[in-house]
């Protein structure tokens, strides 16, 4: 492998080491752990050819001004998610891996991570393995269009409080997870 997909784990191992999710919530603690063991048991864990699973990058894409996130009804899974998918050579971080996708994905351009890197962290089987996900929410500017790719079968804005009746349940704590992360960004400094 180049230098650029060890570079790519690098990021993640230091993404992972330093991320620190909701507080009190030891599972989201235990998976990250769970993530920095496979990656230094399994040297090609970030890629899709790694049978014993692989880092994979989401990103819940959100309207702010609208309260709505935009799902995607998945052409394999056929089921409601978020924009994401697995790594590729070219991303530098874990989070361009994120972005990319929600891009691709949502067809919206001009999408930003909301800062303070991921807001969550979910494991889940898949038809080619198991998925270590690295999930960000990527903020939709204003006007934005989205457009469908070929890995959709439709796209949907949702109400961030209707996502429970469209998607499943990790879908749902990545929204909530959201909103918090959102509410969060917009709190004014106390010290200014």
């Amino acid at each position: 492998m180049s230098t650029a997909p060890d570079a790519l784990c690098a990021d993640a191992e230091r993404v992972l080491t330093r991320w620190r999710g909701p507080d009190g919530d030891s599972e989201q603690e235990q998976l990250r752990q769970d993530y920095l063991r496979h990656l230094a048991a399994h040297p090609d864990g970030m890629w899709k050819a790694c049978s014993a699973g692989h880092l994979t990058a989401s990103a819940l894409v959100v309207d702010p001004e609208g309260g709505r996130v935009l799902l995607t009804l998945h052409r394999k899974l056929r089921m409601w998610l978020q924009m994401g998918g697995h790594c590729e050579p070219e991303d530098a971080t874990v989070a361009d891996a994120a972005l990319r996708e929600a891009t691709e994905e949502s067809g919206i351009t001009g999408l930003t991570l909301l800062p303070g890197g991921p807001v969550r962290l979910d494991r889940h089987h898949t038809p080619c393995a198991w998925h270590l996900d690295v999930q960000y929410a990527a903020l939709a500017p204003a006007g934005a269009v989205e457009s469908i790719s070929d890995e959709s079968l439709e796209l949907r804005w949702v109400g961030l409080d209707e996502v429970a009746e469209v998607a499943d349940e990790s879908v749902v704590r990545l929204a909530r997870q959201t909103a918090r992360a959102l509410r969060s960004a917009h709190q004014p400094d106390p010290h200014v």
